[in-house]
């Protein structure tokens, strides 16, 4: 099997199916510094073991040959016990504290596929116990939460990170980073990604959807779940799947497709570290329980580079499928192709890229295939879970994507949801003092959260 072909969408099932031998050879790629394990075998704990990516990242993790899944944790005994009968040797727990407190020894990475909200105490965790780290999308949950990353990810270099970007393996992926890069379309102008996020069953159709709170089930340890996150009654529905519209615990559409349609964006333009401002507009502002839709969010970033046609380059992100006007940005009428797209305009053309990977290039009207462009290298198949694990191993590999990377998406997704708190507000961001300044409102309710005592995640650095 080989990966496929970019197509307008792949859904994880797709990717389950037919990337599995997808990967590069070992022994023809370099050595690199960093630390040497047992026999080359690289022991890995699964954090969140079935759930809605879990099963996969598990999978394709134990599929390369030199990695074994030898924990297993989940808070979810019947998914905990599905997950065992494919690992019969693995040790499990419901309590990742406790597969670091007491199986520490046992493994050298850790998988992370868990919601949201419980992202970064437990990547942060793995961090000080000195884990390499394949973490689920978005990054982290909160604003705050970006500062403890940057400051792990210094204290422990040497450290092998991969976030759940596997749409980044696509050869024209790849190659608009390239076309980005080198500057082939002239100075950028702005930039347009949109989601045809939310829908389906791993989104809530807000507040009617909800029970009266109850007992959870027996299967289901409904604190651990919670984690850092303010104790509460259980209700029909969060939990396994359905938490990505909860204000506490997911980011909704615009921060669970981020790193799949923002990603070329920054890899194309190093330029773009923080944003100064962000402006979602949306017809109701999210409340305290549920995210709000449709939303359509500018981020703004102040750039000093001949590689921009401006000193702020501003990328428009929405949700919902609202996708921008053809003829505005010089293309002629048709399909986009796909309800998850990136565009980027520049002054000598416009690139449009789908999820999947179609890329094409507009001059003047008229489209040519992206993939013909000069200069392109060749981009050999690579598997994104068989990468991380590579890296781990001391083995050099493309990484699409290191935490260092998704730290800069993350930041811009995030701040596009939590702005659905004060619609059509302009907030004027300060990352280093981790602050809206302008807003003092904005700055107390939208940047960190209250971690729930015995939750909060290690400081490091």
């Amino acid at each position: 099997m080989v990966i496929p072909q970019p197509s307008a969408s792949l859904d994880r099932r797709d990717f389950l199916r037919s990337s599995a031998a997808a990967g590069i050879g070992l022994a023809a790629l370099p050595r690199r510094a960093g630390p040497v394990f047992r026999d080359s075998e690289l022991r890995v704990l699964s954090i969140g073991v079935v759930g809605t990516v879990g099963q996969l990242d598990r999978r394709e993790v134990n599929g390369h040959p030199n990695a074994r899944i030898v924990g297993l944790c989940d808070v979810d005994a019947n998914h905990l016990q599905k997950a065992a009968g494919e690992h019969p040797d693995a040790f499990t727990c419901r309590d990742y504290r406790e597969a670091f407190a007491k199986h520490g020894d046992a493994f050298d990475a850790v998988i992370v596929s868990t919601p949201d909200h419980s992202h970064a105490p437990i990547m942060l965790t793995a961090f000080a116990h000195d884990k390499h780290v394949y973490g689920q999308k978005p990054l982290v949950q909160q604003l705050e939460e970006l500062q403890r990353m940057d400051r792990a990810l210094a204290a422990k270099p040497r450290l092998v990170t991969q976030l759940g970007n596997q749409r980044m393996v696509f050869p024209g992926r790849r190659a608009a980073v390239e076309i980005l890069r080198q500057g082939q379309l002239g100075k950028a102008i702005a930039a347009h990604a949109w989601t045809g996020a939310p829908s389906g069953d791993y989104y809530f159709n807000m507040q009617g959807e909800t029970s009266a709170p109850k007992s959870p089930p027996e299967h289901l340890d409904w604190d651990l779940w919670l984690g850092p996150c303010e104790a509460i009654d259980y209700r029909d529905g969060f939990a396994p799947v359905r938490w990505r519209s909860a204000w506490e615990y997911g980011t909704n559409g615009l921060g669970d497709w981020g790193c799949h349609i923002l990603d070329v964006i920054f890899f194309g333009f190093d330029e773009l570290l923080s944003p100064i401002a962000v402006m979602t507009e949306c017809a109701a502002a999210a409340g305290p329980e549920f995210h709000t839709q449709p939303c359509r969010s500018t981020i703004t970033y102040a750039v000093d580079s001949q590689r921009f046609a401006n000193k702020v380059f501003p990328i428009h992100y929405s949700d919902s499928a609202q996708a921008p006007s053809r003829a505005a940005l010089g293309l002629p009428p048709g399909s986009w192709g796909d309800a998850n797209m990136t565009v980027v305009v520049c002054e000598g053309g416009v690139l449009t890229l789908t999820a999947g990977g179609k890329l094409e290039i507009w001059r003047d009207g008229k489209r040519e295939d992206g993939m013909q462009m000069p200069n392109l290298p060749e981009f050999p198949k690579l598997n994104h879970w068989h990468a991380w694990v590579d890296n781990c191993l001391g083995i050099e590999t493309e990484l699409r994507t290191p935490f260092k990377d998704a730290v800069r998406i993350t930041e811009a997704a995030l701040l596009a949801v939590k702005a659905s708190r004060y619609p059509g507000e302009e907030l004027a961001w300060d990352r280093a003092n981790l602050r809206f300044t302008n807003h003092e409102e904005a700055s107390k309710t939208l940047v960190r959260r209250a971690y729930r005592e015995g939750f909060a995640p290690p400081e490091l650095g």
